[in-house]
């Protein structure tokens, strides 16, 4: 594979070659090499309608982010009709922020259920082999991407050198996921709660408890492409998941909803001792920090940004949560600074005009296996 060709992958345009001719990237399971330069800024979110304006991408722009990292739900396709989704992927790409952004940036990307191809979909979608196909045409993969053949879109991204090397990990969570169990709202959940006079409160979504240990969301395979992955030498690791990780039965998807896999994955980044990693995680319509102190291997927290053009008007439960709860469209951005041994990383929640709302920093020295 040319130089060219990897960077394109990133879903960097012609002119973004011509801003960093040097720039190449690499999936971890891949024999490419990283990006030459370490990261310092990374802009991330997730939920972007490309029926409505936005404006949002103005601000992400403003703050120079070396890469940016769409968590699903990137366009909302709704649809087992090929011709339908292409168009609102072609719908995306015209949008004239977004063009700009990918003009000058690169990209990286997982889906989520409605760029997945249905709202809250999972194995059971019947067009999910042609999603993957336009998931990855629109993302530019190679020919040779093993994201375009294998039993999801799942990657894994490194930048940077020795010493500041950044471990990105994408999961598919839609590809494999068993049937989710959901309870019933006479008109729907939205109107529901809306009718009960809910609207800002903490009310729990349409989705139940999973009794069944063997229900998962990103099966076998991906769990051991997953331990091998952690296994990768890396300094700082980013996991990027379309879901919360840590929300606390909020009643809407996530990782809590999978009881076994929700404990099977702080129990591979204990044995696999993949030290320093957060998550960042999208979804919700709404920002919020959580974070997990007990039964896992360090500290965990997970920053979830959503939407770049979505807002929700509810609050579901969280009992991880330990920020405010953003219902306004906005982004993250993560600052590393590599000063120290163990960098200091710095994650803010901005709105669609820029301000900060929510800052959380971590200091990764503390994320170690005992």
């Amino acid at each position: 594979m040319t130089d060219l060709s990897r960077r394109s992958a990133l879903g960097l345009s012609a002119a973004a070659l011509a801003v960093a001719p040097a720039a190449r990237a690499a999936t971890v399971d891949a024999p490419h090499p990283a990006l030459d330069r370490a990261l310092t800024r990374i802009a991330f979110g997730s939920c972007a309608n490309q029926s409505k304006d936005q404006p949002i991408w103005d601000a992400i722009l403003e703050q120079k982010p070396d890469l940016f990292v769409f968590l699903g739900d990137n366009i909302y396709a709704d649809t087992r009709d090929p011709k339908v989704m292409a168009a609102k992927y072609a719908t995306l790409a015209a949008k004239p922020g977004f063009k700009r952004l990918r003009d000058t940036t690169p990209v990286i990307a997982i889906w989520d259920d409605h760029d997945f191809g249905e709202n809250d979909a999972g194995g059971d979608y019947p067009m999910k082999v042609e999603s993957r196909r336009q998931f990855c045409d629109f993302w530019g993969e190679p020919a040779n991407s093993a994201r375009r053949t294998r039993d999801g879109v799942y990657a894994a991204y490194v930048f940077g050198p020795d010493g500041r090397r950044v471990q990105i990990i994408l999961p598919d969570l839609r590809w494999n996921r068993t049937p989710l169990v959901e309870k019933t709202f006479k008109g729907g959940y939205k109107a529901w709660a809306v009718g009960h006079g809910l609207t800002g409160q903490l009310t729990p979504g349409p989705y139940d408890r999973i009794p069944d240990l063997d229900a998962t969301m990103i099966g076998e395979p991906q769990w051991a492409w997953l331990h091998e992955q952690l296994q990768e030498p890396a300094d700082l690791r980013i996991f990027g998941s379309s879901l919360q990780v840590l929300a606390d039965f909020p009643g809407w998807e996530g990782w809590i909803n999978y009881a076994n896999d929700h404990q099977r994955l702080f129990d591979t980044i204990r044995r696999t001792r993949a030290e320093r990693l957060f998550c960042i995680s999208g979804d919700t319509h709404y920002a919020e920090i959580s974070t997990l102190n007990n039964n896992v291997p360090y500290p965990i927290w997970d920053v979830t940004s959503s939407g770049l053009t979505e807002v929700w008007p509810v609050t579901p439960p969280n009992a991880r949560r330990v920020s405010p709860v953003l219902r306004e469209r906005n982004f993250g951005m993560i600052e590393i600074n590599w000063s120290s041994a163990a960098p200091l990383v710095t994650v803010r929640i901005h709105d669609e005009k820029g301000a900060v709302k929510i800052t959380q920093v971590v200091d990764t020295g503390t994320l170690r296996v005992a």
